[in-house]
């Protein structure tokens, strides 16, 4: 069976973008164009647009396109800012696709990003709490958005570092598994 990608991409746009309160026709426009079958495993291309995780490596899984569109409507991006995708290779191609100079960390030490002083960074996989580094290598005004998840139920949680200090919200639910090297911390009580 062979499987019209281009049409899948639009009815992924039209039913679970749309219909998701992203009205933002810059990212719409975006995920039209970016193929989501290159970043799955050979033989998953079936998958690319289904409204689920999919499995991309070991330990690693693209967000659902509902959960990536509001991710990015959340982070408010502009052509001719800087990005930082980490674990996100989906979502670093359509932020690059949007116009953003975009540098993908996918392999290795994940917790140390580059030097940066990043307008954007965005991270495809639950984390149970980022690491400092990445609210670190945010320029003043930079916007960090990552699943923050240690229960059965996650939110993504949208960062903004200022000249003197870092804040953060919870934009909306999401429960993407959470990625290898990122569990929450095993405690013991009575």
């Amino acid at each position: 069976m062979t499987i019209d990608f281009d049409a899948a991409r639009q009815i992924m746009v039209d039913s679970q973008v749309r219909t998701n309160d992203v009205p933002d026709l810059t990212i719409q426009h975006a995920m039209r164009r970016v193929a989501r079958e290159r970043f799955v495993p050979e033989g998953k291309g079936y998958l690319a647009y289904a409204d689920a995780e999919v499995d991309y490596a070991p330990g690693r899984w693209l967000l659902r396109p509902r959960d990536v569109a509001k991710t990015l409507h959340a982070l408010k991006p502009r052509a001719g800012e800087t990005a930082l995708a980490i674990a996100a290779p989906y979502a670093g191609a359509v932020l690059a696709q949007m116009g953003l100079s975009v540098t993908r960390l996918d392999d290795g030490d994940l917790k140390t990003p580059p030097a940066g002083g990043y307008d954007i960074i965005i991270c495809e996989g639950a984390v149970a709490a980022p690491p400092q580094a990445w609210i670190d290598a945010l320029a003043p005004g930079g916007r960090l958005a990552v699943p923050v998840r240690d229960g059965p139920v996650g939110k993504l949680r949208l960062y903004l570092k200022s000249e003197g200090d870092t804040g953060w919200r919870e934009a909306f639910d999401c429960t993407p598994p959470v990625m290898a090297g990122f569990e929450p911390e095993t405690r013991f009580a009575f």
